[in-house]
């Protein structure tokens, strides 16, 4: 069985639009990115129950928002080459049961440094906020 018919139709009610081509980038050609890549990609193993445990979303798609500590350390995304996933690929692996993209040798640091300052960031600004508001209060 031939499963890029019932892929096409899952990306279309996904997406809004219509793969008509099976080897079309979803990420670049359909405009499917960030979290909605993401989502997408969970409820595609979830439908057709592939087994995800060696997906690596960095190399398929980005992360949605701002982030200070992104101009001091790349994000995982930023420290790789884009694999496109494809309509073609997702109805493969419906057949194999398993996500089977041959990632190239990689290295991601295990700390978020990114992350972190961000975090470190919005704690900065909370413990200003508990101060001023102290201080407020107090005069």
């Amino acid at each position: 069985m031939s499963w890029i018919n019932d892929i096409s139709n899952f990306l279309e009610d996904y997406s809004g639009v219509y793969p008509d081509n099976p080897n079309i980038d979803i990420f670049k050609d359909m405009g499917v990115v960030g979290d909605d890549f993401h989502e997408m990609i969970e409820k595609y193993s979830e439908k057709y129950h592939v087994d995800m445990s060696d997906y690596l979303w960095y190399f398929h798609t980005n992360e949605e928002g701002q982030s200070i500590g992104r101009t001091f350390f790349k994000p995982p995304y930023e420290r790789v080459n884009r694999i496109p996933v494809t309509p073609q690929m997702l109805a493969d692996f419906i057949v194999t049961k398993k996500w089977a993209v041959e990632y190239p040798k990689h290295e991601i640091p295990r700390q978020r440094k990114d992350l972190i300052i961000n975090q470190a960031i919005v704690i900065v600004f909370i413990i200003g906020l508990v101060i001023w508001f102290i201080f407020r209060i107090t005069r």
